[in-house]
């Protein structure tokens, strides 16, 4: 089984390829991979509780794990407690540690 990490940094509500995003991680989990994926910089505007529907719901549902840059969040003013259910914030060190495990693939949006 493979790992694969999605470092996704766009904005989806300004940026419409963040679906393939969405689309390649839940399609990667159904085939029965560990997927995550890590919101930086614009990409955890998503990660709001108040943010329009996106496809984090979906994801989290799908059981890939939601990660969200706790450098970004609070750079962009977003609490955890407005972070959306299945959302877990983080450091940095995550995406290295992953990066650093075998048989792990890194895609970055």
């Amino acid at each position: 089984m493979t790992n694969y990490l999605f470092i996704e940094s766009r904005d989806p509500f300004e940026s419409l390829d963040v679906r393939f995003v969405a689309e390649a991680a839940q399609a990667l989990k159904e085939r029965g991979h560990a997927v995550t994926v890590f919101l930086v910089q614009n990409g955890v505007l998503a990660a709001r509780r108040a943010a329009r529907d996106s496809h984090l719901a979906r994801l989290a549902q799908a059981g890939v794990a939601l990660l969200a840059d706790d450098f970004s969040l609070q750079e962009r003013g977003i609490e955890t407690a407005a972070l959306r259910p299945g959302v877990r914030p983080t450091s940095i060190d995550a995406v290295v540690t992953a990066l650093a495990t075998e048989q792990t693939k890194a895609i970055w949006h």
